[in-house]
């Protein structure tokens, strides 16, 4: 049988911009949805399936990560945070983990997640790649100049997920 995983807490209600499209006085119950709102997200937090999540808390550590939280005894769910970003991690579920390794630059046929992370700047991209060469962490694809204009690397964890570590170019 499956574990129970914890409901997340939502965030706390926030007040929407008081104009024609977000205005729910009209409505009976403040917060509900109706068919002539727009829905409005307040967070995106993607959860990767990992096989252990103690080794992934520190591999995440290792590129300027910190563990936020974790929950069970032992920890089967928990959180990495950066900045304002935050990824959830969820031992044997809860999405699917990786196939094989790129074969070839570029090669994106490799099952797992993909993702950017987005740094304030192309030199930013140089020292985070560097610090992944540092921590002997897989890298398949070396900082490049985009033609859509960013820098980026790409960073593979252990369980295939793939990180798109990138940056603006700025114009010169």
């Amino acid at each position: 049988p499956r574990p129970h995983w914890p409901t997340p807490t939502p965030p706390p209600p926030q007040t929407p911009p008081h104009n024609r499209l977000f205005d729910s006085s009209h409505l009976k119950t403040p917060g509900v949805l109706r068919h002539h709102l727009p829905m409005i997200v307040h967070g995106l937090t993607p959860i990767l399936n990992v096989s252990n999540i103690v080794e992934s808390f520190a591999w995440f550590e290792k590129m300027g990560w910190q563990k936020g939280w974790d929950w069970g005894t032992p920890p089967t769910f928990g959180g990495v945070c950066n900045g304002k970003s935050e990824i959830f991690l969820c031992q044997n579920g809860q999405g699917s983990r990786g196939g094989p390794l790129p074969r070839h630059v570029c090669d994106d046929d490799t099952g797992g997640v993909w993702m950017s992370w987005w740094l304030g700047a192309a030199a930013d991209v140089d020292a985070a790649y560097q610090r992944a060469l540092e921590h002997k962490l897989t890298v398949t694809m070396p900082p490049t100049n985009e033609p859509w204009g960013v820098r980026e690397f790409h960073l593979v964890h252990p369980d295939g997920h793939t990180f798109r570590v990138s940056a603006p170019i700025s114009e010169s």
